[in-house]
């Protein structure tokens, strides 16, 4: 355990080598557009980083949220939402309770879809409210953010980045129907590289193949649900036709919270960069007792 705390360091240094490098090596502003949730707990890492490096961050966030709190590594900036807390709260336990219960897979897929249903309009009608916010989104411009650090699980903070003009850094996972693939124009071949719960290995029989290239295609109602609608928020607030792969392609580079320990060997862009899971800085010391 102590050599993993010891080397956990060094794998932060991902995002500060793209944030301390040129025009931000002085110290500047970075706006935090987070996901809530271990999306944020993870993010936090980094942005706790950035500003022993001298950053000033800066978190946005709805005031309806879980774990996202005023520390004293960075200025967090809510907004309001129509949404109580209590709602959002209880969709978001439904969903992971889902992940423990033992069901057919058809009922619990669809009651899966439901709720994620549910949490994808909470975070679109979030969004939407934000860019609609003529005075927040006014002095964000005036603040004059040197770059955004978001998630785009949930694009929001792209589209807000893309409509300020101001570079992206992505701080993610993975995005569901390998859209990170197709917003970083990266070779995804289905016949060698596993499909996320298919259980296949890199190692495929023509049928385990054919599993490989069928599997994703349920999957599609989900990025349905949750991303193409903030195509047409983009659209609306920039007054032109944008599709969510421009939105998804206005980062400059993409931190990947993975590596090849858990993940199989796969083509690569030159703007991806893996940093491992940075979230198990939390971890406790193992007991001593035998």
């Amino acid at each position: 355990m102590a050599t993993g705390l010891q080397i956990l360091p060094i794998r932060l240094l991902g995002p500060l080598l793209f944030l301390s490098a040129g025009p931000w090596a002085e110290g500047e502003k970075v706006l935090v557009v987070p996901v809530d949730g271990s999306h944020w707990l993870s993010m936090r890492e980094a942005v706790r980083a950035l500003h022993a490096r001298g950053h000033q961050a800066v978190v946005l966030t709805p005031e309806v949220n879980m774990h996202i709190k005023e520390e004293d590594f960075f200025t967090l900036k809510t907004y309001e939402l129509p949404f109580h807390k209590d709602y959002f709260e209880n969709s978001v336990k439904e969903y992971v309770q889902i992940t423990f219960e033992t069901q057919h897979f058809l009922k619990a897929f669809f009651k899966t879809m439901a709720i994620f249903k549910s949490l994808s309009a909470f975070f679109y009608k979030s969004c939407a409210d934000l860019m609609h916010n003529k005075t927040l989104i006014g002095h964000l411009n005036a603040s004059s953010f040197d770059v955004v650090l978001t998630d785009p699980v949930y694009p929001c903070g792209t589209v807000l980045a893309k409509y300020l003009s101001i570079p992206t850094v992505f701080f993610l996972r993975y995005i569901p129907c390998h859209l990170d693939l197709e917003g970083t124009q990266c070779p995804n071949p289905p016949s060698y590289i596993p499909r996320l719960l298919t259980r296949n290995s890199d190692h495929m029989t023509f049928l385990e193949r054919v599993k490989n290239m069928l599997y994703p295609l349920p999957l599609l109602y989900i990025c349905h649900v949750s991303f193409f609608p903030y195509a047409s928020l983009a659209s609306e607030v920039l007054q032109r036709e944008v599709s969510l792969m421009d939105i998804l392609s206005h980062a400059s580079v993409w931190l990947f919270r993975n590596d090849f320990v858990m993940d199989y060997p796969r083509p690569i862009m030159p703007n991806m960069v893996f940093i491992g899971g940075i979230n198990c800085v939390n971890r406790k010391p193992l007991s001593q007792r035998q």
